[in-house]
């Protein structure tokens, strides 16, 4: 006899993030799917009222209000959504003793440190966006559930959402030149690779790793400026056969872009603990850039 099918709950699910989680997902797992208007993660009545009528084994967190700089314009939005709702997963997750995987960001960091933050580093936003992703942390840490997998990652691009990688090739075809942030550092990290993490983490074998919940940091490998990574986009592009009217990509600083929500200046991570728990490999960020390159092919977006 075959074993049963683990129900999964996939909220956010027309987020890119969610779209990637849905395509790799393994045979095992039977998922439902919500997002809004349907479902609204700030109605806590109606989140614990789905969880308990689907007793998923699973939950995934894909929602959130990730636009960094209207978090600044709407901050009671940004925390409803990324923290006092998050808490209401959590909540529900306990009562039907579900596994709750919910991602998080390097905005939660000063990005003041000089060396890849590890999961213990002492946090500090420095946004309204940073400040509310945290508080959907800290609501998870004080809700008593134990069977948590909260992931942080960074600059994350892919199909199905607004990205830097198509912001740049669409720039790159409109423009000859390009002015692109070069004293910002981190890691760009593609949905494909962070779907396949989450799975590694949630599927993780208990002997290998008897109890795996908790924090984890997850992205690429390597580290680049905004300026590397618009550099690469671009000449992986070409050699691809695309065609670009940029002739020029000019390295400027972050103050000579202002934007309303400050970024961190260094938001690389220390990935020691998700490869000790899964045991999985971890693609440089140029393989990742690849590899989104190609499904663009396929797609052709």
């Amino acid at each position: 006899m075959s074993a049963q099918k683990k129900k999964l709950l996939l909220i956010g699910s027309n987020g890119m993030l969610a779209q990637q989680i849905a395509s790799i997902m393994p045979a095992k797992y039977t998922p439902t799917a919500v997002d809004l208007p349907e479902f609204d993660l700030t109605d806590r009545a109606q989140v614990l009222s789905v969880v308990y009528a689907l007793q998923p084994e699973i939950i995934i967190n894909c929602a959130a209000y990730t636009k960094v700089d209207g978090c600044e314009a709407e901050p009671e939005l940004a925390i409803r959504v990324n923290g006092a709702a998050v808490g209401y997963l959590a909540e529900a997750a306990k009562k039907v003793d579900a596994v709750l995987v919910h991602i998080s960001t390097d905005y939660v960091f000063d990005g003041e440190k000089k060396t890849p933050y590890v999961e213990e580093d002492q946090t500090n936003p420095q946004s309204v966006y940073g400040h509310s992703k945290l508080l959907g942390e800290q609501a998870i840490l004080s809700s008593g559930l134990r069977k948590y997998f909260i992931v942080r990652t960074s600059w994350l691009y892919g199909p199905g959402g607004n990205n830097f990688v198509e912001t740049v090739l669409r720039l790159a075809a409109e423009r000859q030149e390009l002015r692109i942030v070069d004293d910002q550092v981190g890691t760009p990290t593609y949905t494909g690779d962070l779907a396949d993490a989450i799975f590694n983490l949630v599927d993780a074998d208990p002997s290998h790793h008897p109890s795996p919940y908790g924090l984890y940091h997850f992205a690429n490998a390597g580290q680049c400026s905004w300026y590397d990574f618009a550099i690469e986009i671009i000449s992986r592009y070409k050699a691809r056969g695309g065609q670009v009217k940029a002739a020029r990509v000019k390295p400027i600083k972050t103050i000579d872009y202002p934007l309303p929500a400050k970024r961190p200046a260094y938001s690389v991570f220390d990935k020691e603990k998700y490869l000790a728990a899964t045991g999985a490999n971890l693609p440089d960020w140029q393989k990742g850039l690849d590899r989104y390159l190609n499904l663009r092919d396929v797609l052709k977006l």
